[in-house]
């Protein structure tokens, strides 16, 4: 019998039954790239709620916090690499997931976790204020990498950002080693980009953007970003290719005309993406020379 050759992952989000959001996108993702999963669902959902109500099935907070506590207790819990968190379906999840990344972290001290704090967009929060807090005040600050996309970003800090400049000086302000924040400002005409912060690197990974886009999308960059890393290439290379795999994903379902990312008939997209991507370097305020605003 092989041993395993990766550490797990953990994936902690909502789940639907139909569709490739949440822990459906995720797990489809790292499982593809060769990652072992471990993945607990927050809520299920018959389909996610931009296609129009449906029934929530939903954990009652004392039930999902037993299921955090067999987790923290199991003896496979060394196996961990990662934890990945999205949707959350109450404002208790949070602080009982952040005892499972801490008691993770002790048992081995390289796992990184990426927190993806799944609550909003241009229109605003669409989660319960008080579950967005939960988020903010216990997982963000544990988080080794963080990936908002700009308007949740915007919420984190509270102050809109309208220049990557801005983008980048509230990332940094968070915490989080890195960043990878969607929606950036684009420089390409009729692009949208994925900017990513880490030491003293800001790099703008670059596509054209496509109208009306599937449900999903970040879920998927956040794992393959995640793998990529886990595999041990350098975060350029990670950024590039993950970028490259979600345009590529999206790409070929805008041209079929599905209204869910069909991960299952593009899974190659994962692994040897094709698509370009522009990568531009942006000033960093640690490159800043002294004296200059």
């Amino acid at each position: 019998m092989q041993p395993l050759t990766k550490g797990a992952v953990i994936v902690i989000s909502s789940h639907v039954v139909r569709g490739s959001v949440g822990n459906r996108a995720a797990v489809f993702a790292l499982e593809v790239l060769g990652h072992p999963v471990w993945a607990l669902p927050t809520i299920v959902l018959p389909w996610h709620p931009g296609h129009g109500p449906a029934t929530r099935l939903r954990f009652a907070d004392n039930d999902f916090g037993k299921a955090i506590e067999d987790l923290i207790a199991a003896p496979w819990l060394g196996e961990v690499s990662a934890i990945l968190t999205g949707y959350f379906g109450s404002a208790r999840q949070p602080a009982a997931v952040s005892r499972l990344v801490q008691a993770a972290k002790q048992k081995n001290p390289d796992l990184t976790y990426v927190c993806d704090p799944v609550m909003g967009d241009l229109g605003g929060l669409y989660i319960p204020l008080e579950t967005a807090e939960a988020i903010r005040d216990h997982l963000i600050p544990i988080a080794d990498i963080a990936t908002p996309n700009r308007y949740e970003l915007q919420w984190l800090v509270g102050s809109e950002l309208s220049s990557n400049q801005q983008i980048i000086d509230a990332a940094l302000s968070l915490g989080p080693k890195r960043m990878l924040v969607t929606s950036a400002v684009p420089m390409m005409a009729g692009g949208t980009g994925n900017l990513l912060l880490s030491g003293r690197s800001a790099l703008l990974a670059e596509h054209r953007l496509i109208d009306n886009p599937p449900n999903g999308l970040g879920d998927l960059l956040a794992a393959v970003f995640l793998a990529r890393l886990l595999d041990g290439v350098d975060e350029e290379t990670a950024l590039r290719t993950a970028t490259a795999s979600v345009f590529e994903i999206l790409a070929r379902t805008a041209k079929r005309g599905g209204d869910e990312l069909a991960l299952e008939s593009d899974a190659s997209s994962l692994s040897t993406p094709m698509a370009m991507v522009q990568l531009r370097r942006l000033m960093h305020p640690a490159q800043r020379k002294p004296g200059r605003s």
